[in-house]
């Protein structure tokens, strides 16, 4: 036996070992964001929509700025000017603009439509690389794509013959937004390739908040701090730094670790888990049409996303965004 063979099998040992916990990690992040939606809720009736953006854009720049002087030993790393530019139009539409409709949205909505209606992201990158000309769809990835819209007016049709106009204003919101954040996924790609992840999150979350911090200032002063329960806090904390702070690390790590192909899939049981929390936490119910309505238009998005696509490139899976 060869002398290389010992070290090449602990190897491999180790490389089986850390993809076991890759998986469990990305698992353990989609309960996370599952029940995140629930728990955001119960944060937003007490602390509103407002409150929440201004109490999240005070801790997001401060556990990112501890992170980046952590990895780069005390100092901000140097970005071109250009590149600065961009970065502040990431900041912009990702985290004002997009950030701020899912707030209002899932505000608006249910948790299980919410996290549904996110699920379309991928339908959105798909056909902004095709309009950039980066990537062409072929006819397996169009059905998807009217499949998955097809489920989608499925789903929303109890709310619409209601005329539950909140919460379907609630969902055109979140059906925008997740479009926000694929144009975030694609515009941040070659900005990431050349400054890093860290980088990027950091210096477009910087360039967002006084903008955040300014307009939703006023819906903050009108909140009741002192009388929210220490259980209400948990969840903001819960919501800002462990959902949107380290799921967000962990995530890059995992897909840095399995790949973004072996990893996408995962995102679609994102909307089963927050479907079973909300059940368990806030009664929410479903009927028969919007099961339907959700298999229907998940399967679209899967189908759009992975058919006749090499796994090399397949794109970046979407998050909450929250």
């Amino acid at each position: 036996m060869s002398a290389a063979a010992p070290i090449a099998s602990a190897a491999a040992d180790r490389a089986a070992k850390l993809q076991r916990y890759a998986f469990w990690a990305a698992l353990g992040t989609i309960v996370v964001w599952g029940a995140n939606f629930s728990i955001q809720k119960a944060v937003f009736a007490a602390a509103t929509p407002g409150g929440f953006l201004f109490v999240r854009y005070l801790i997001m720049p401060a556990c990112a700025i501890a992170l980046i002087a952590w990895r780069f030993r005390g100092r901000l790393p140097r970005v071109p000017r250009a590149d600065l530019i961009q970065l502040a139009k990431l900041g912009f539409w990702g985290h004002f603009v997009h950030v701020g409709m899912v707030t209002v949205g899932i505000h608006w909505s249910t948790a299980f439509s919410s996290s549904l209606i996110l699920a379309c992201g991928p339908i959105y990158t798909l056909l902004i690389l095709r309009w950039l000309g980066i990537e062409r769809l072929g006819g397996a990835q169009l059905g998807g794509v009217a499949i998955a819209l097809g489920g989608v007016l499925v789903f929303l049709s109890d709310k619409l013959l209601a005329g539950s106009w909140a919460a379907s204003g609630g969902d055109l919101f979140l059906l925008v937004a997740a479009s926000l954040f694929s144009y975030y996924t694609v515009a941040a790609k070659p900005l990431i390739e050349r400054h890093g992840g860290i980088v990027v999150m950091t210096y477009a979350l910087l360039a967002a908040t006084p903008l955040v911090l300014i307009v939703s200032l006023p819906f903050a002063l009108r909140v009741d701090w002192s009388g929210m329960s220490p259980l209400l806090w948990t969840g903001l904390a819960w919501s800002t730094i462990v959902s949107a702070f380290v799921g967000w690390l962990v995530w890059g790590w995992v897909n840095a670790i399995r790949g973004v192909g072996r990893t996408a899939p995962l995102m679609y049981l994102m909307p089963p888990v927050a479907g079973a929390v909300a059940w368990v936490i806030t009664d929410e119910r479903f009927t028969a049409v919007k099961v339907a309505g959700a298999v229907v238009t998940l399967a679209g998005v899967a189908l759009a996303q992975f058919a006749g696509r090499p796994p090399a490139i397949v794109r970046e899976a979407q998050t909450p965004g929250d």
